[in-house]
Order: structure tokens, then sequence, then C-alpha cells
């Protein structure tokens, strides 16, 4: 074991904080199956065997969007060939579905459509809540929440009271893409600003609510980038700590404008989530969003510091939109399995992770 990995593991052993020099290291270091050693022991200390999942149903109520990210093709313009809204009937009939097999979330993002009122999101929570009150509502990126400040006129800490009464439990944590301004200015000139999508996360930290974090990774950004992004984000969970998990999201280069990026490989993929997971030791955990990384690279990086293999998802858009092969949706019975032939242990859970059943 060479110096950095003996640094890196005794930083582990005694619950110390790696640099940001540390981490590019780890990120250049040619030996991936060592990093990712070094991020199973972090992860063993946190959750033990314990590999989490939920039962959960994605909703992207609209893919229309003032926005015009180079990296997205989930977003249309009204005229568009393939634009939708769906009413608040259909809505409610998705969250009845999902509850009828036993969804415990439902998950909730779409574009910033520039004829919808801030009425209609605060009618849309409302209206699930009352008619499924088991599911949880995690909705909305940080980059809505702000769109809907501009719609409503009102101050961001007030738009997110309003979602919260009307039954807004938690958020995802999109939007985050790449946070630091040169790389964020040519994947997203449009959207908010990384210091902005900080601002207002903590916002919702401080009113009560969990969120997740996300980082877009394997486009135009450098393992210095990377770094960057996931340094602010371990600053911000010191002031709040409500950050629940971190996803590092593969770029999906298909149907996107992006020039030259070709995407992310294996080796790049189990790297990241192995570097995240020593990186960001105020986070208790690592999501492999199986959707973007595909089931087999997803499946292996729960030996590479992963503890959360996300959900049953069911009819996501996003990500296939942008090339994903992967399946639309997996049965909790996949999900076990691919955890149980990991070697690890299942356990359903709730959005807060709180322990719904474990799977000995």
């Amino acid at each position: 074991m060479d110096s950095l990995l003996k640094t890196v593991q005794g930083k582990i052993d005694n619950r110390l904080r790696i640099s940001d020099e540390e981490a590019l290291a780890l990120f250049d270091h040619p030996d991936l199956l060592a990093v990712g050693r070094l991020a199973a022991r972090a992860n063993a200390i946190k959750n033990s065997d314990r590999v989490f999942f939920n039962v959960n149903r994605h909703i992207n109520y609209t893919n229309i969007c003032v926005n015009h990210c180079t990296f997205c093709a989930f977003c249309k313009e009204d005229q568009d060939e393939g634009s939708y809204t769906l009413a608040l009937q259909e809505i409610l009939h998705k969250a009845g579905e999902a509850a009828r097999v036993g969804a415990t979330e439902i998950h909730m993002v779409g574009g910033l459509h520039p004829d919808l009122p801030f009425e209609f999101y605060l009618e849309m929570l409302a209206n699930v809540k009352a008619t499924y009150p088991q599911l949880h509502m995690k909705a909305f990126t940080a980059v809505e929440i702000d769109y809907f400040a501009q719609l409503a006129d009102q101050p961001v800490e007030e738009v997110i009271l309003a979602l919260k009464g009307a039954g807004l439990d938690s958020m995802p944590g999109g939007g985050a893409e790449i946070l630091g301004k040169e790389v964020r200015d040519k994947i997203c000139p449009e959207k908010i600003s990384g210091e902005r999508w900080l601002e207002v996360t903590e916002k919702v930290h401080q009113a009560g609510l969990k969120t997740n974090a996300t980082m877009l990774f394997g486009h135009l950004e450098q393992f210095e980038d990377r770094v960057d992004h996931m340094r602010r984000l371990r600053e911000l969970q010191d002031r709040t700590g409500n950050f629940q998990a971190f996803i590092p999201l593969a770029f999906q280069p298909d149907n996107t404008r992006v020039p030259g990026a070709k995407g992310v490989g294996g080796i790049d993929a189990l790297k990241t989530l192995a570097v995240s997971r020593i990186y960001l030791d105020n986070f208790d955990h690592i999501k492999a969003y199986w959707i973007m990384l595909g089931l087999k690279i997803a499946q292996t990086a729960l030996l590479f510091g992963v503890n959360d293999l996300d959900g049953t998802v069911v009819e996501e858009k996003i990500g296939h939109d942008a090339g994903a092969d992967s399946p639309q949706q997996l049965s909790k019975d996949e999900i076990i399995r691919h955890i149980r032939v990991a070697g690890k242990r299942p356990v359903e859970r709730n959005t807060l992770y709180e322990e719904v059943r474990s799977y000995a």
C-alpha cells in the first residue's frame, strides 16, 4: 500500500476528514480496486453490510421548460412534438397506481413551465397528499423553488413554507449539475448559479426539510470540478446536517448538445462513487442511481462504498430521454436479488431512511 492509501486509510479509521488534494490524488490513483476497498471500509463504518432501497414512483409532470440546458434531452418548448403537461387528475391517477403497489414515496420534478402558475404546484401537492396521505412527497429542485419564487413574486422562504404547508415532505436534490461557474456556464448558462443553488437549498434545510444532493459528471468537467463541487456540499452539510444522500449522476450523451462529451465509463463511475464516499464524511448515504449507471455498474458499486440503490422508480423520463438503456422500473424482488448477489443485506426504507423491513 502506497503512502497516499495508507494516509487515507488512517483518516478513515480515525474518523478524520481527507483534504481536497487527497481526493484529487485518489481520482488519479491507478489502482481502482484499492480505492474501492477504502471506500468500502468507510461505508462499513457507517452502514455495516446494509444496502437501502425504497418502493417509489417518479412523476415528471411536464417537460416544457424555459431553460435550454445543453446537457438536457428532456426539455421541450410548448409547440415541440412530444411536449406535455400532465393534468392534475393524471398526476393523481399515477400516484394512486403507486399507492396500490405499496409505494411509500412519490418523486416529482419537471421543467420550468412558462405558463403554469405557482398555485398549480400547491394544488398538485395538496391533492395527492389529501388522497394518499401515506405517500411521502419528495418533489422539486432548488432550481424549481427559485422559479416558483419568481412566479409568485414572493421570497424563497415564503414559497418553501407554502409548499411545505401543501404537502411537500422533502426534496430530491437535482439541479446541482456542477456547481462551479466555469463548467456551469457551458452546460446550463440559463440555470441559476451554483451559489444560488446552495443558497436555496440552505433555506430549504432551515425550514426543516431534508434533501439529497446530486452531481452530474462525465461531460466537460475535470476531477478538480468534481472535488470543488463536493467541497461545497460538505461545507453546507457542516452547517445544516440536512442532506441525506449524495447521488452522482452519470451523464447520458444521447440527444444532448454538449460538444465532445462521451459519457461515463464503468471505471470512472466506480472511482467517482468511491471517492465521494471517502470525501463526504458527513453524508450518511451514497446512492448508485441505477437508471443512469446501468444495473451492472450500480450493483458493482455496492462494493465501492455505495449503500443505497434508489428504488423501484417506475416511468423515469429524464435519463431515458438522454439515452439511458436501463429498465424504466424494477420490482422489489429484483432489487433485493441484486443486493443479495453482491453479498449485502437488503433493507427497505422510507424516504427518511427509517427501516421498513430488513431482509436477512
